[in-house]
């Protein structure tokens, strides 16, 4: 495994992420889009003609190739490696398949605490996930230091849940009737998962992520209770594992940002939970959440907003970022973009997040002085 260590990368250019992710001062206010490499691209679209979702993830050239596509289109400030949060359940043994239509789908899901024992508890996840680690070399080295590159990882619980339901659910009632029924067995599923995720997130710095994200996207189907029970300890323990990994090995220090939907009535706990950001989906009032988060935000722009007109989309942004302020914050989407949603408007979000920071800055406005 070649180590981060042992690289010599281009040199960064444009740290703005990395500078606000840490709280410091920033000339503008980064942004960047979940599921920026996807569907809603021509030139993606044109690659899954040619390849399956998992050839895509599993090859580190197309990897790269598809990570890069929207940097060359816009002008973000962080690109994301293209894979998925399901390469860890398939590491663990269990088959997934990408259906057209469907989207992912668990052949044979975990019925039984029992048949948790079908999985690899001792998973090697650096050689079972080495595509992963060279796609992420590979691509720091194709970006010639223009943005940073994100490595991420889906968080226990949303694991769990893909695992035990077998596929996505609007309810999550199989997952959720392990937490009521089974709690020893859901403790047991969710601490395996938090120690393969922590040594999967540590290669991917050492093979040259800059800036890490845990989804914990299903969130959402958990109360105040659950999450604090099932959800938040092992987030907390992710990220202590990976900061003392990674410097243990002498990587650096890379900023951690959670993402957990749907969690808004622990905003406050997350902030303390051993991150540098948190991100917000769409439904969270942005003064709330500096009321209750002392770090830097991320987020949180309905991604729906960006089928407005483009004059309307302009005005949501701006309100976005004036709500928000310039300082700790990183701007984004509340969720992922759709697959149907128009590059344009992609270009308008960007494009008026810079202008409309820059803007703010310039003037002295008390906006940028909110959150020194």
């Amino acid at each position: 495994m070649v180590h981060l260590s042992d690289m010599a990368f281009p040199p960064l250019k444009n740290d703005l992420i990395i500078r606000a992710a840490f709280g410091e001062v920033v000339e503008r206010v980064p942004v960047w889009i979940m599921r920026q490499a996807g569907r809603y691209l021509p030139e993606f679209r044109e690659e899954r003609k040619k390849h399956d979702f998992f050839t895509i993830c599993q090859t580190p050239e197309l990897a790269c190739e598809v990570t890069l596509q929207p940097i060359r289109r816009f002008d973000l400030d962080a690109a994301i490696i293209f894979s998925d949060i399901l390469v860890i359940p398939q590491a663990l043994g269990m088959e997934v398949l990408m259906k057209t239509g469907i989207g992912p789908v668990f052949p044979e899901p975990l019925v039984h605490p029992a048949d948790m024992d079908k999985l690899d508890a001792n998973v090697d996840v650096s050689t079972k996930l080495k595509y992963v680690y060279e796609a992420i070399t590979l691509t720091r080295q194709k970006l010639e230091g223009k943005v940073p590159l994100i490595g991420f990882s889906g968080a226990p619980y949303t694991l769990m849940g893909y695992m035990i339901e077998g596929g996505g659910s609007k309810t999550m009632s199989k997952a959720k009737k392990w937490l009521y029924t089974q709690p020893e067995a859901s403790h047991k599923l969710l601490k395996l998962l938090t120690k393969v995720i922590i040594a999967y997130l540590i290669e991917q710095v050492a093979a040259g992520a800059q800036l890490l994200q845990v989804f914990e996207s299903s969130a959402e189907h958990l109360g105040p209770a659950l999450f604090e029970k099932y959800s938040l300890p092992y987030l907390e323990e992710i990220a202590a594992g990976v900061k003392q990994g990674i410097t243990e090995r002498g990587l650096g220090d890379v900023p951690l940002i959670v993402f957990a939907k749907g969690a808004y009535h622990s905003i406050s706990k997350l902030s303390y939970a051993g991150y540098n950001v948190v991100g917000l989906d769409w439904t969270v009032d942005p003064n709330i959440a500096r009321d209750f988060c002392h770090i830097a935000v991320q987020g949180n722009l309905d991604p729906c907003a960006l089928y407005s007109p483009k004059e309307d989309l302009i005005e949501k942004t701006t309100e976005m970022v004036r709500q928000f302020g310039v300082r700790n914050y990183i701007a984004n989407l509340g969720h992922g973009i759709y697959p149907d949603m128009d590059p344009e408007s992609v270009r308008t979000f960007v494009d008026t997040v810079h202008s409309v920071s820059e803007e703010i800055m310039k003037k002295g406005d008390p906006y940028s002085q909110l959150y020194t």
